[in-house]
């Protein structure tokens, strides 16, 4: 799937800014959940920021609301469908491995491609130049995470099949630990761990989302969540969206947000705060939903999912709650 021209992007956020809109967020939730358990990362700028300013507590003033950190998108996932949370944030390939597991969830929302945030890197001294010198490398990964789909399109565009590589399966952490000592010969990886790891280091990316992925980002929620709230999830996605400009149009003071919460220096926080595109959130398009079943049907196409699956089977629209 080739990156989005900057017209195409421009539509995505045309139309996400317009579903929201049209949605007629309410000022308050009505019938609020008792409880709201989210599920985030540290890249989930939007939801960080929310966390930070207590936002989501002043709008649900009667509901417990929870907020529970995950180092990766397939970890937060099984916490959603196993009924531990209610609202979270992935990249593109989580929800297709879930969906293909049989795990009950349902897109709920969308943030526009973000493919800046993620690359394939290599050493500053590696001898690999380009996505085909990849060919008999170990490489480290997060098991279904959207960094896998991005391998699965450098593999691709290389020219290779997936069993010309020896993908290295290990969580952000353990993966840099594996990529500094040289027991992998690259590396695909998201932001921040992609900010933190380019300053610290100065690798090379052999190539990034640009060249190979829209790089999607999808608020995912449990069905009996979705089904019987439909009015927080609108405001949810109104905050979201008033946290997106707050770090458009505030960027020092988000950055002391994030940096305060996540730990990472502020370099880090500024660098891939930097790469994010403005980003509303609203409900999927029906072109984010045609991107997403591509990554579907790429997965499947390796063998990488056990089933097919059809995305729009579990994509949530607002004007079907009941």
């Amino acid at each position: 799937m080739a990156a989005r021209t900057s017209s195409e992007r421009r539509a995505v956020l045309k139309l996400l800014a317009g579903a929201t809109a049209a949605w007629g967020l309410p000022a308050a939730a009505r019938g609020a959940p008792a409880q709201l358990r989210i599920g985030y990362q540290k890249s989930a700028v939007n939801l960080v920021i929310l966390k930070q300013q207590g936002a989501l507590e002043k709008r649900f003033a009667d509901t417990r609301v929870q907020w529970i950190e995950f180092p990766a998108g397939p970890q937060l996932l099984e916490a959603l469908a196993a009924g531990s949370l209610e609202f979270g944030l992935t990249g593109d390939s989580p929800p297709v491995f879930a969906q293909a597991a049989g795990k009950d969830l349902l897109y709920v929302g969308a943030e526009p491609p973000k493919p800046d945030s993620s690359a394939i890197l290599v050493l500053p001294d590696s001898p690999l130049r380009t996505l085909a010198d990849l060919k008999g490398r170990r490489i480290a990964l997060q098991k279904g995470s959207s960094a896998h789909y991005l391998l699965v399109r450098a593999v691709d565009k290389a020219g290779l099949q997936w069993s010309d590589i020896q993908p290295i399966y290990l969580a952000p952490a353990d993966a840099r630990a594996a990529f500094e000592r040289r027991s992998v010969d690259a590396w695909a990886i998201w932001d921040p761990f992609y900010a933190a790891v380019q300053l610290a280091l100065k690798p090379r990316a052999l190539s990034t989302g640009r060249e190979l992925s829209s790089n999607n980002t999808f608020y995912l929620a449990s069905r009996p969540f979705a089904t019987q709230h439909p009015d927080a999830l609108a405001v949810l996605f109104e905050e979201l969206t008033r946290a997106d400009r707050f770090a458009q149009d505030q960027r020092p003071a988000a950055i002391k947000l994030v940096a305060g919460f996540s730990g990472l220096d502020a370099g880090v926080v500024s660098l891939f705060i930097q790469r994010r595109p403005v980003s509303p959130v609203g409900p999927l398009t029906p072109a984010i939903a045609a991107d997403q079943q591509r990554v579907a049907d790429a997965f499947h196409r390796l063998g990488l999912i056990p089933k097919p699956v059809r995305v729009a089977d579990i994509v949530w629209r607002p004007d079907t709650a009941k």
